[in-house]
């Protein structure tokens, strides 16, 4: 027979029944109640992640270019280093890279100073040629109505001449924030190239003993991943240049090597890169060599479209990453509204690693 005092204990130890049906919060509400609370808390803090990453946007972008040219160099120097001492290494691979650019640089210049004349008498006649031909079927505008607008934009350039003077020293200014994260991409990425692996372990060792095991392999999985998306675009980028460069020369576009380049750095965004690339191409081909000539250069864009994203993307990039076209769209669009052009070029390989990590420490480490 318990005693009172016992009793009296168990009485208080068990839970009231509530008094009122219904008030009682079912195990789907408390769990919806639980994911709900923690989306709010991540939610706040990518909120926190993109306001930071706002104010030190010149400092993010160039670490990111400089993991981009790690990412690229890293093998050469590696393979260079097991000739020369490591330090040489370094500096030959990057200065190749640097000399390489330049030359490109160099030679996009000259091409476009030596078809400058050429071109702009092109120019001249083929909006002669645009005229005429939209003057007749099937749209039938007024004549001179391509003049009337020449006119028009005229005038605007004339009352609105300041204002697009100071914008441009405005934007002027960016040439050299540009010039100073170049610089400081560089830097980082010498840096990177030669001793990535030990500032890596410093990391390392500033976490806790008892998850570092967890750290290792996601940093493991998030360069691999990013190193393999970035060989796997600058691929695909290649490939969609070389095709276009290829039909350019062969429709005799002008200035076939700058678009050429063009066509190059734009596919290194997803989805909408190229397409624009080629729309501008069928601008200046429409311009110098008529309209058949630029709708063959839009049909390029088709082409070219289904060859990226039918035979490139998942031949070259399916090593790499495994990201559903739906997501890539999503992420290309969400970067673009976030942070314009630089976010769309960022998006998706960040999304790519975030998933990596993810995926690598939801995965029982092998014993």
């Amino acid at each position: 027979m318990p005693s009172p005092r016992r009793r009296n204990a168990e009485r208080r130890a068990t839970p009231i029944a509530p008094t009122r049906p219904g008030t009682t919060v079912g195990p789907g509400m408390q769990r919806a109640a639980g994911y709900a609370w923690r989306l709010l808390v991540m939610g706040v803090a990518a909120y926190a992640v993109v306001i930071v990453v706002g104010r030190l946007v010149l400092p993010v972008v160039a670490v990111f270019v400089a993991l981009v040219i790690t990412a690229i160099l890293r093998p050469a120097a590696d393979r260079l280093a097991r000739l020369m001492p490591r330090v040489l290494a370094v500096v030959v691979t990057v200065l190749g890279a640097l000399l390489l650019l330049a030359g490109l640089l160099s030679l996009v210049g000259e091409t476009v100073a030596s078809e400058s004349h050429t071109l702009g008498n092109d120019f001249s006649g083929g909006l002669d040629r645009i005229e005429k031909w939209l003057e007749g079927a099937p749209f039938h505008l007024k004549a001179n109505s391509l003049s009337g607008l020449k006119s028009k934009l005229s005038t605007f350039l004339s009352a609105h001449r300041s204002t697009l003077v100071s914008t441009a020293v405005n934007e002027a200014g960016r040439v050299f924030e540009i010039a100073a994260g170049a610089a400081l991409a560089l830097f980082c990425s010498i840096f990177f190239i030669h001793s990535g692996d030990g500032m890596w372990r410093w990391a390392q060792r500033q976490f806790p003993a008892g998850s570092r095991d967890g750290t290792t392999r996601a940093g493991q999985a998030a360069w691999r991943t990013f190193a393999g998306y970035t060989r796997g675009i600058m691929i695909v980028s290649g490939t969609n240049a070389i095709l276009v460069g290829i039909a350019l020369l062969v429709l005799g576009v002008p200035l076939a090597l700058p678009l050429t380049v063009l066509e190059f750095f734009a596919t290194l965004i997803p989805l909408i890169g190229s397409p624009v690339a080629l729309a501008i191409a069928a601008v200046v081909a429409l311009a110098a060599k008529g309209p058949v000539t630029a709708l063959i250069v839009l049909a390029l864009i088709v082409v070219i479209g289904q060859i990226e994203g039918h035979l490139l993307h998942p031949v070259v990039m399916s090593w790499a990453v495994s990201i559903h076209p739906v997501a890539v769209a999503l992420s290309v669009t969400a970067g673009g509204i976030l942070y314009g052009v630089i976010g769309a070029v960022v998006a998706l390989p960040l999304v790519s690693v975030a998933w990596a990590v993810i995926s690598e420490l939801r995965t029982p480490p092998a014993t």
